[in-house]
């Protein structure tokens, strides 16, 4: 078995890098590592089944360790460097990274589920309209001095001058049609940097679809209030629509542009469809929402 570890230096505020992985790995008793990065890709054919692929990044770091995963069969070990990493509390992985490491070196796994559309996927969340700027607009230094609050400083710049875009939302539960502010298509319990979605989880075998209407500034603060206080699903109401479902099409008035795990993939139409328990990750439990 060879463990592969992958270290995005310009994750986060850049000061967990490979060697502060490797130095902690080595005391819980994980050596022998295979120090790699994605600008060289000839090691990857060389990863088998028997494998651990360690990923030291954000989510896209992530996102781009599990497509390898997903295709030689490794086993995905995740080391929060980024500055949401939302991926993350998914799988309720401990802050402290001695406890992270010991963790790995346990070998304790569950099988998660992964999202499909095109020929990419996503493990956490795909973002239609609002929920795109972060990503579009949060340069790298206002992420390293902000941390996650960097995606909230932009949604609030944003949020006063969006009117929304009109689209059609299909999946197992009907058809949704109306005016968005933002549509999140998730596999797990969080996006936007610890938003939680009720009664979600990472290995349910469904997808959460999470469109939003255009309202004032307070209205949808009140909303957003409600939910995470009583902790249950908004289901549909004058300002949120939940739906769950294992497939969804999303298809927009214009093309709009849909990122995925923290990173642009593309333009609407949206076609998503859950994959689940294929990807088998080291964690301690699964968190459910």
């Amino acid at each position: 078995m060879t463990t592969w570890l992958i270290a995005n230096p310009k994750a986060g505020d850049g000061q967990r890098g490979a060697g502060f992985w490797q130095e902690r790995l080595a005391r819980a008793g994980v050596t022998g590592l295979t120090v790699c990065d994605f600008d060289q890709d000839d090691w990857m054919e060389r990863v088998s089944a028997d494998d651990r692929v360690l990923a030291a990044g954000g989510d896209g770091s992530v996102n781009r360790a599990a497509s390898l995963c997903l295709r030689t069969g490794a086993t995905l070990g995740i080391l929060p460097s980024g500055t949401a990493n939302d991926f993350a509390r998914n799988l309720g992985l401990p802050d402290d990274p001695t406890a992270l490491c010991e963790l790995v070196a346990s070998g304790r796994t569950h099988w998660l589920d992964v999202a499909g559309f095109d020929d990419q996927i996503f493990l956490n969340v795909a973002h239609i309209g609002l929920g795109t700027w972060p990503v579009r607009e949060s340069s790298s230094q206002t992420k390293r001095l902000l941390g996650r609050f960097s995606y909230v400083a932009t949604l609030l710049r944003k949020v006063r001058d969006k009117r929304g875009f009109r689209a059609v939302i299909e999946c197992e539960s009907g058809v949704v049609a109306g005016r968005w502010l933002s549509i999140v298509v998730a596999t797990g319990a969080f996006f936007g940097g610890g938003n939680e979605i009720p009664e979600a989880s990472a290995n349910d075998g469904q997808l959460d679809i999470v469109a939003v209407k255009p309202r004032s500034l307070m209205r949808l603060f009140l909303t957003f209030l409600r939910v995470r206080i009583f902790r249950r699903s908004p289901g549909q109401t004058d300002t949120v629509v939940h739906l769950k479902s294992p497939w969804c099409r999303i298809d927009t008035h214009k093309p709009k542009t849909v990122t995925a795990d923290g990173d642009v993939a593309g333009k609407t139409p949206l076609d998503v469809t859950c994959r689940p328990g294929c990807l088998k990750v080291i964690c301690e439990q699964v968190v459910c929402t």
